[in-house]
């Protein structure tokens, strides 16, 4: 029997990634502080989240997961709040419309603050500081000050998460994502971009589709799911002070869960079995998702489903693949196997970022998108192959026209990198990348469709 679980109990493990604060006492009011703030995201939104990721692990919807790599308290702006939205607004769209598949959304966003590191510290000219990890643990200028961990910015986290979910559940719900206006969703700099053809051809059947409806009497603002949608949000769950601080009893049934975002994932470098990320996980009742690297072993990786989803729920956890392009054909195969073995229900969702990392000729760290795409396209083989769903991608991505991540229809070269190389950690997808690769994602799911129905249609003697 597993030991009692309690918000806490995660504290007496070992913990990895963890922040040094050297002022205890006031990292406690702070903690103190917080749990006395009213929740961020509510229990019932959590639960549908779930039940969406159900559908998804029984093959009947697609897991659209993408945002920020780290977000920024400096760049905590309406328009780049906007900006993003409008671009995951318009790659479910094409995801929905052109693979005739339910798409669920949900944002590395409102939350997404705090960073993993590869190295405690970070030297530089010969002086050696407390690396960065993310604004609600320090800041990323290279002082004694701003690299030391300061507990204030939690509160500051915990506010913009606010601010950024309100107008989230405005965009989402207030008549901005009506598919009437699909055609206003397209950012300006992407309205000459090799895919925009594509999504104005799109736009356009889906208008047409629309103004029939209305000629037959039927008005698309009379229907909510025409008019609004539903939009959920996540984060990795590293400060789990923090997320302790964040976590409530639910008045209706009586669980527990972690009320600063509906879904929250485990690191691939936080997710030992008996650690303190994995512990304070498996209490809460909130989705889960699961980093997988190539270091992870099918035995170990039963072990964690068996910790985290020990009754088997359907949308309860979401395995997220990062291997890297020239990896995951060695490493996939045998995890599908044995979670299949054992009978396991999971989303299996791609992150084709993490794996893909370089360092470029002129020292940028980048992500090569035909490396992006061969691990997509790699991870839905591979699926197909083994008779399992490919369920979903995990992208960091942002609504600016940033050049971080090279290639794409555009062709970014080394050379372009330092033109509006905005990150404060990882490169990511721009919106010209995001959309063109969200067209890629839809052949594959329209692929997948068409080889499922087949053997129905061979039943069938057609």
């Amino acid at each position: 029997m597993p030991e009692r679980w309690t918000p806490d109990s995660w504290r007496s493990r070992p913990i990895a990634q963890a922040p040094d604060y050297p002022d205890r006492e006031a990292l406690a009011e702070v903690e103190k502080q917080l749990s006395t703030f009213p929740p961020l995201v509510f229990a019932g939104e959590a639960r549908a989240l779930k039940r969406a990721l159900a559908r998804v692990a029984a093959g009947e919807a697609f897991l659209l997961q993408g945002g920020d790599c780290a977000e920024s308290f400096a760049e905590h702006h309406p328009d780049n709040i906007r900006d993003f939205f409008r671009v995951l607004l318009q790659m479910a769209v094409v995801l929905t419309y052109a693979a005739a598949s339910p798409v669920v959304k949900v944002g590395r966003i409102a939350g997404q603050f705090a960073k993993p590191r590869s190295s405690p510290v970070e030297k530089q000219n010969g002086v050696e500081l407390p690396s960065y990890r993310g604004d609600i643990i320090n800041d990323i200028a290279f002082t004694a000050a701003a690299r030391t961990p300061d507990p204030r910015r939690q509160i500051e986290a915990y506010r913009q998460s606010a601010a950024t979910l309100n107008l989230l559940r405005a965009f989402a719900q207030g008549g901005y994502a009506s598919l009437a206006r699909v055609h206003e969703w397209m950012l300006g700099f992407v309205k000459d971009a090799p895919r925009s053809h594509d999504y104005k051809e799109l736009a356009d059947r889906i208008s047409e589709s629309l103004s029939f409806m209305r000629a037959c009497g039927l008005d698309p603002e009379n229907h909510p799911e025409l008019r609004t949608t539903e939009f959920y949000v996540s984060h990795e769950a590293l400060l789990l002070g923090y997320e302790q601080a964040m976590t409530r009893i639910d008045s209706t049934s009586g669980d527990w869960y972690c009320t600063s975002g509906h879904m929250l994932w485990i690191g691939d470098r936080t997710r030992q079995h008996d650690h303190a990320h994995v512990e304070f996980c498996r209490g809460i009742k909130n989705p889960l998702g699961l980093k997988c690297g190539p270091s992870l072993k099918p035995d170990d990786l039963l072990r964690l489903i068996d910790i985290l989803n020990p009754d088997n729920e359907p949308g309860r956890l979401t395995l997220i693949t990062r291997f890297g392009a020239d990896k995951v054909a060695d490493h996939l195969p045998a995890l599908i196997r044995a979670v299949k073995r054992e009978g396991r229900i999971v989303v299996w969702s791609c992150d084709p970022m993490h794996g893909n990392t370089i360092t470029s000729s002129n020292g940028y760290k980048t992500r090569p998108f035909d490396r992006i795409l061969q691990e997509v396209k790699a991870f839905f083989s591979i699926h197909a192959a083994e008779g399992t769903y490919a369920g979903g991608v995990h992208l960091e991505m942002t609504g600016k026209n940033v050049t971080e991540c090279t290639g794409g229809a555009r062709a970014i070269t080394d050379e372009d990198l330092n033109d509006r190389y905005h990150t404060f950690c990882d490169p990511r997808l721009n919106a010209e990348q995001s959309i063109e690769l969200a067209f890629l994602l839809a052949d594959l799911l329209k692929a997948e469709r068409a080889a499922k129905s087949k053997p129905l249609a061979a039943v069938a003697g057609l």
